[in-house]
């Protein structure tokens, strides 16, 4: 990719050519970047969200050799939002020195944030209200936020604000505190608030019910971990993955989750996390993990006019619900059907499959619905089902559990390495599938250009 000759980055700004209701004008993917994905409380740690969006812009621009100037926007993703300074997007065009005139926006859908920021991006720039934006997430688990109990919240408030304090308020204060267990630390759970359900244990009534197995969890886990070990190796993430300087100085130049040598025998060994009699593992579920990916979108005419070689384009996009008390994370099986059938095609014509793998028995279930006459027939309103996808054609450089998931991060990196992979292969379509807290599911269609 190059840019368009003699750009500079500190030019100043200019405002998009508005074409509202242009009905040829498509958005393409010209670019994608991100952090390495690194195991949370390890490399990050010092690195809040917003510095990791920023190192992952950073990269984005540098790696385009894009002129800030061109930029209309930013569009980002997160869940884990810091309390003092949540619209993150605006903070990392702020931190980043660009133009003012660089807007910013961030939205949250749980782990479908950065696909949500992706296809929201996308569809601005087809209405014509911007012809180059940023895109994408990343979230610091090491850094969420541990916030007071309400009650003390409640109770100190109005001294906070003003309320003069007596020696003689001491005693009816604490009595209001007490009891002050509440304060003691706890292990942070990615619980539904609708059920109070852990997302593993969905995970594993899933399980339960759609008859997927621990051998067959394994396996698939070691199958994403050695097709991304081997990505890394052939160099297939060199161009995506952009090295990180922490503040301490280390350079991280990779993802560390990634385990080349690991085997479904070492995997067996590991103790069920969810459930005492359960099949989900450490080994076979994603890990809490800090990171950040970037996607730089443009109309195809704005990116022909710089210079660029688009990569891909979004035929459509799908975002869907179901009861979280049901399965929870069966979402990508009512969003990948419709997503197919907004973009008008059908199961034969997709190629790739790329499906986030918050834990391989999701995967293995959301395959068993999808290849499913009777849940086309009960859950989607079709006569058949979607279709068996191949293995072979899905993941083909592994995926969550391996790379891991830092929430947000994770739909953008998605977009990055399937809009890679359509241009430099031979494929011409690829399916993307998310689940999501609360019951949600995210699909999109990409294709070739």
């Amino acid at each position: 990719m190059a840019s368009k000759s003699g750009s500079k980055r500190g030019a100043k700004a200019k405002a998009p050519s508005i074409k509202k209701g242009s009905s040829s004008r498509r958005a393409v993917v010209v670019a994608g970047s991100r952090t390495p994905f690194v195991k949370a409380f390890k490399e990050f740690m010092r690195m809040d969200a917003i510095d990791l969006g920023v190192a992952a812009v950073q990269g984005l621009l540098d790696k385009s050799d894009l002129a800030s100037a061109e930029i209309d926007g930013i569009v980002w993703g997160g869940v884990i939002l810091p309390a003092a300074a949540p619209n993150v997007a605006r903070e990392i065009a702020l931190d980043l020195r660009l133009p003012a005139s660089v807007e910013g926006m961030t939205v949250t859908r749980a782990c479908a944030s950065g696909l949500q920021a992706v296809t929201l991006a996308a569809a601005a720039i087809e209405r014509g209200e911007a012809d180059v934006l940023i895109a994408g997430g990343g979230d610091s688990t090491s850094n969420g936020e541990v916030k007071l109990p309400q009650k003390w919240v409640h109770t100190l408030a109005p001294y906070a604000f003003g309320k003069p304090f007596k020696p003689a308020d001491v005693m009816g204060v604490l009595a209001q505190l007490a009891p002050f267990g509440d304060l003691i630390p706890r292990r942070p759970e990615i619980a539904e608030r609708s059920t109070g359900q852990v997302m593993g244990e969905a995970a594993e009534e899933m399980a339960t019910r759609n008859g997927v197995g621990r051998q067959e969890q394994d396996v698939f886990a070691v199958r994403s971990h050695h097709r991304a070990a081997s990505a890394i190796a052939s160099g297939r993430f060199a161009g995506e993955v952009n090295p990180v300087l922490t503040p301490e100085g280390k350079s991280v130049t990779g993802d560390t989750l990634v385990r080349a040598t690991t085997s479904v025998e070492k995997l067996a060994k590991l103790r069920p996390v969810f459930a005492r009699e359960g099949t989900l593992s450490a080994g076979n579920s994603s890990p809490l993990t800090d990171g950040a990916a970037a996607v730089l979108l443009m109309s195809e005419e704005k990116a022909k006019s710089l210079g660029y070689t688009p990569l891909a384009a979004f035929r459509s996009w799908a975002y869907t619900g179901v009861d979280p008390a049901d399965q929870l994370l069966m979402g990508p099986a009512t969003a990948m059907p419709l997503a197919v059938e907004r973009a008008g095609m059908s199961f034969k014509d997709i190629d790739l499959v790329d499906m986030h793998e918050a834990f391989a028995a999701q995967v293995l279930s959301v395959l068993r619905m999808l290849g499913s006459d009777a849940f086309a027939r009960e859950r989607l309103g079709l006569s058949k089902a979607f279709g068996q996808i191949d293995p072979e054609h899905l993941n083909i450089y592994g995926g969550s559990v391996a790379l891991g998931h830092p929430f947000a991060a994770t739909g953008a990196r998605m977009v990055t390495t399937m809009a890679n992979e359509l241009h430099q292969g031979d494929r011409q379509s690829a399916l993307l599938g998310i689940c999501a807290a609360g019951g949600l599911g995210a699909a999109a269609v990409m294709e070739a250009v």
